[in-house]
């Protein structure tokens, strides 16, 4: 069985699409999914969270991707913090004894900030893409700071 069952749409008529929630639904499919940004089959993750240099299916080149952080943040955002209030509440209104955290809450803010990274750097990198992000004014900057490694590395090597 397919598991997609609707066709992903070619690049060109994606491109025309100026409807916000077009590019919402095809950024969530994606990114969610872990399929390449532009053609929507390829797959975006060589492994957990490392990105493949590009897709088997487009050729699309993941080097613009540079969700950094990104990922961490909103995944503590959307659990661990609101996991927070509810362990701090649990302890004032209850007082467990420390081995209830220990087993409950310390696994469960593992996991759930833990297991949204993959999908929510796939978001963030169909974002990037789609949205043709990139750090406006930061071009030359960007050379420079790459030639200064660049340099660095053969001067060390």
């Amino acid at each position: 069985m397919d598991k997609n069952p609707s066709p992903a749409p070619e690049p060109s008529a994606r491109s025309e699409t100026s409807s916000r929630d077009d590019k919402l639904h095809w950024i969530l499919r994606c990114g969610w999914k872990g399929l390449c940004p532009c053609c929507g089959k390829g797959k975006m993750f060589a492994s957990w969270l490392k990105l493949n240099t590009k897709c088997d299916v487009c050729g699309l080149d993941y080097r613009f991707a540079a969700p950094d952080d990104g990922p961490a943040f909103f995944s503590q955002c959307i659990v661990a913090f609101p996991l927070l209030f509810v362990v701090v509440w649990l302890e004032v209104a209850h007082h467990p004894p420390f081995w209830v955290h220990l087993i409950f809450s310390v696994p469960l803010m593992m996991a759930g900030c833990i297991l949204p990274l993959r999908p929510i750097k796939g978001w963030l990198v169909a974002s990037q893409y789609v949205n043709k992000a990139q750090e406006a004014g930061t071009e030359g900057l960007w050379a420079k700071l790459h030639a200064r490694e660049e340099e660095n590395s053969r001067n060390e090597g």
